[in-house]
C-alpha cells in the first residue's frame, strides 16, 4: 500500500474536510500540506475566515481546532495533477474515510481531485456547492490555490464555502461543558 507522504488530519465531528489531489513535491519533502510558498491555500483560509489566524504549513495539525480536516485523493504520490498516474488515485479509500469520520461538508481543493473521486469529467464540475452528496456530506468544489492554477483562481467559491461553514457551525449544538 505504501506510506502516506503527508498524514491525514481527520477525526470525528469536523465541520469541513478539505480534499487535495496529491501533495506537491515541495509539500511531500516538507511533510506538510500546501507547503509551496507560492500556494495560496493558507492565506486563502485566513482571508475568508475559515481560520482566525494565518497558519504556517507546518502547523497543519492545528486545523481540527477550527473544525477542519485535511486529506488527499492520492496520498502516496506527489507532483502536479497532470503528471499523476491513474493508479495514484484512491477514491474508494477517501470514501471510506468520509464514511468513518462523517464530516458535515467535503470540499475538493481542485476539480481534478473531485473528478477522479466522482468519476465525471472536470468540465462537468462547476465551482461551489454540488447537487449530489458524497458519503452523506455536502459536497463542494473549489478553485485550486496551486501556483500552477494562479490564472484561474477566484476567491468567491472559497468565500461562499466559508459562509456555509459558519452557518453549519451556528447550527451545531455547543459541546456540553462539565
Amino acid at each position: 500500500a505504501g506510506e502516506y507522504l503527508v498524514p491525514d488530519v481527520l477525526r470525528p465531528g469536523l465541520t469541513l474536510v478539505l480534499v487535495g489531489t496529491a501533495p506537491s513535491r515541495i509539500s511531500a519533502a516538507a511533510r506538510a500540506y500546501y507547503a509551496n510558498p507560492g500556494n495560496k491555500f493558507w492565506r486563502t483560509l485566513h482571508a475568508v475566515g475559515l481560520t482566525p489566524c494565518l497558519l504556517d504549513p507546518q502547523e497543519y495539525a492545528r486545523l481540527p481546532d477550527f473544525g477542519i480536516g485535511l486529506t488527499d485523493v492520492a496520498k502516496r504520490h506527489s507532483g502536479v495533477d497532470a503528471a499523476l498516474p491513474a493508479h495514484a488515485f484512491a477514491p474508494d479509500e477517501l470514501r471510506g474515510k468520509l464514511r468513518r469520520y462523517r464530516p458535515g461538508l467535503v470540499a475538493f481543493t481542485s476539480k481534478r481531485g473531485a473528478a477522479e473521486t466522482l468519476g465525471v469529467p472536470t468540465a462537468r464540475l462547476p465551482y461551489g456547492p454540488q447537487p449530489q452528496a458524497l458519503e452523506g456530506a455536502e459536497l463542494w468544489v473549489l478553485p485550486s490555490t496551486s501556483p500552477l492554477a494562479h490564472s484561474h483562481f477566484v476567491l468567491e467559491p472559497w468565500q461562499a464555502l466559508a459562509a456555509r461553514v459558519a452557518e453549519l457551525r451556528r447550527e451545531q449544538p455547543a459541546p456540553i461543558r462539565p
